[in-house]
């Protein structure tokens, strides 16, 4: 079952590039967007990648946006993309996917 999305809440989906996997960047962003409260997936993708979708309000999605710009201590992340969409309230909470 989805949770009601809240009344100004809005999705992001966040590519982040650089050198972001194998260095503990999932488990960072996971810690980063629960702490803000935020709902959601992050995962690697095939071509070195990590993608996350995100549901919050926009404010506090920004503030993980640059979180996510520094990353943990031995990443390297050089880009930062967000693409905004609806939200969905199909998220119970923040996860990795595998």
């Amino acid at each position: 079952m989805t949770d009601p999305v809240e009344p100004l809440a809005i999705r992001a989906i966040i590519s982040v590039k650089g050198r972001v996997q194998g260095v503990g960047y999932r488990a960072f962003a996971l810690g980063a967007a629960s702490r803000r409260g935020l709902r959601g997936t992050v995962r690697n993708l095939e071509d070195g990648r990590v993608e996350l979708e995100v549901e919050g309000m926009k404010e506090t999605i920004l503030g993980l946006t640059e979180d996510l710009k520094i990353g943990p201590p031995a990443s390297r992340v050089t880009a930062v993309d967000i693409d905004w969409h609806p939200a969905t309230g199909r998220f119970s909470g923040f996860h990795i996917r595998y």
